[in-house]
């Protein structure tokens, strides 16, 4: 698990890094502009990593199956070469995604407009700068998405639809605890993350992503990827004792 989370947290750590510089950029003056080139750097980079982040999910997802339904043999299922080897999957998967999409969106032609109605460059923003026919491009973001977006969230639901049939199959009240002290943090991020960008990548054209796109997209580009710590962190037993110790130490100081 902590090899998985590992990875998650370096992913959130680079996608706000590619974005909120600029952001706050933005935000201090009245110029809100970016280059050519660092528009696509950032398109690339931001792309990839939430490529990456959407399939790392549901690889922590059968991480949590095998240790719910399988705990005898969770060492011997996820052994460090599987872990090192589905890790690879999903950089490689963003990747390999960032390098299609961004190279085909970045090749439409224009024609002299280069003004964005978002604060990041990304794929459902850009395709819509084009002055030719983009209904192909939107097809294939659609198909994208399937594979990227609801392929995994679909092996992320049978993942989770397996452990609450063994764990009803137990029909004990700690089983339930232990199996939402394992699964609790993970099903929040997931949450949060597909929640959100599925209404984004999945109906570009729809009316909701067009008046509530920039508040989607701040949600699962800087929000999520910011409580992500948190969300795992508070669930630590450690860290829950540490913040019980300074509570407790900071009603003892104010008496």
């Amino acid at each position: 698990m902590y090899y998985f989370l590992t990875n998650l947290s370096f992913v959130d750590l680079c996608f706000t890094t590619s974005i909120v510089p600029q952001l706050l950029w933005n935000l201090h003056g009245p110029s809100k502009t970016i280059t050519p080139i660092g528009c696509a750097i950032q398109l690339y980079i931001s792309l990839a990593l939430g490529s990456t982040e959407c399939v790392l999910l549901a690889v922590m997802a059968f991480d949590r199956y095998a240790a719910v339904c399988r705990p005898l043999h969770y060492a011997t299922v996820m052994h460090s070469r599987l872990c090192q080897s589905l890790a690879g999957m999903a950089w490689l998967s963003g990747v390999g995604n960032t390098l299609i999409q961004g190279t085909i969106t970045l090749r439409l032609p224009r024609c002299g407009n280069h003004r964005i109605y978002h604060f990041i460059c990304e794929v459902p923003a850009m395709i819509k700068l084009a002055c030719v026919d983009i209904h192909a491009n939107e097809v294939q973001l659609f198909m994208a998405s399937l594979v990227l977006l609801l392929l995994p969230l679909a092996l992320i639901l049978i993942s989770y639809a397996c452990i609450i049939q063994a764990v009803m199959r137990i029909r004990s009240a700690q089983a339930w605890r232990k199996a939402l002290g394992t699964c609790g943090s993970h099903l929040l991020v997931v949450s949060l993350f597909y929640g959100t960008v599925t209404a984004v990548y999945i109906q570009p054209n729809s009316s909701y992503a067009h008046s509530q796109g920039k508040f989607i997209t701040l949600l699962y580009t800087v929000v999520t990827p910011t409580f992500n710590p948190l969300i795992y962190t508070l669930r630590n037993k450690d860290v829950k004792g540490a913040l019980k110790r300074l509570v407790r130490k900071d009603q003892s100081t104010a008496e």
